[in-house]
């Protein structure tokens, strides 16, 4: 208990996996969801079950791609501030490397949430994402061989 009488109530931080896939030419996958205005990445929230960021990362790229990634390497833990109407959170971004061509021609949309998917340059992709996302995509690119910890997709 706190001094006023109210109980202590566990903070919940939302949490959410993204992944960096690159075909053969080193072009980047990005995805135009329709619930936002801009370009993302795949992956999405982690469910409260315990599930772990890579364990999300690979299912949320399985459901919304319907890719099947095997490794991931870390690139970008991100913290997002509450703003009013959005809930903040943990960001985390792996890096899921190269797919083959005929991985990446197995593409299937998860139509419910996505409208198109593109395979650009990471100059173009840099200029479709927007805001936090953008950063933190830039910031692990910019560290090809680190992990990156961000806040609001800016360097601490």
């Amino acid at each position: 208990m706190t001094d006023d009488a109210t109980p202590f109530v566990l903070p919940r931080v939302p949490a959410s996996a993204g992944a960096l896939i690159f075909d053969e030419d080193g072009r980047l996958l990005i995805v135009n969801p329709n619930y936002k205005a801009h370009w993302s990445l795949p992956g999405g929230i982690m469910e409260a079950d315990g599930e772990t960021p890579w364990e999300a990362c690979r299912r949320e790229v399985r459901e919304e791609v319907g890719l099947h990634v095997e490794r991931g390497r870390l690139v970008a833990v991100d913290f997002l501030r509450p703003k009013p109407g959005k809930p903040g959170g943990m960001r985390f971004l792996f890096d899921c490397g190269t797919l083959p061509a005929a991985a990446l021609s197995a593409i299937a949309l998860q139509e419910e949430e996505l409208s198109e998917y593109r395979m650009v340059d990471t100059v173009t992709a840099l200029e479709l994402l927007s805001g936090p996302i953008r950063r933190r995509v830039g910031a692990a690119l910019a560290a090809p061989d680190a992990c990156v910890y961000l806040e609001d997709g800016r360097p601490v």
